[in-house]
């Protein structure tokens, strides 16, 4: 699986109550991306940890510069990171 490669995003904006952490649920699963997400405790920001091909989370990368309806995606800060494969699937975690 050396074509496994990780990301750690930071969306910010107004990107909690928008039902962004849903949004990006949905967005990973076709693209059989496993990690979370979680809103952090500042109101404004989201973080995402997400493994996957490098294609496909490049991809992935593009649906979070957008977001949903209703959010305002001012800023998507990420570095691509090691790959531990300890996630199951996608998730969605309490802040």
């Amino acid at each position: 699986m050396s074509d496994v490669e990780g990301i750690h995003a930071y969306i910010h904006g107004r990107v909690q109550g928008v039902l962004f952490r849903d949004f990006v649920k949905k967005a990973a699963r076709p693209l059989s991306l496993t990690g979370f997400v979680r809103n952090l405790p500042d109101g404004e920001t989201v973080e995402v940890v997400a493994e996957g091909e490098r294609d496909k989370l490049e991809e992935f990368l593009r649906h979070l510069e957008s977001g949903p309806k209703g959010a305002n995606v001012e800023l998507v800060e990420y570095e691509w990171c090691p790959v531990h494969h300890q996630f199951q699937g996608f998730s969605k975690r309490q802040s």
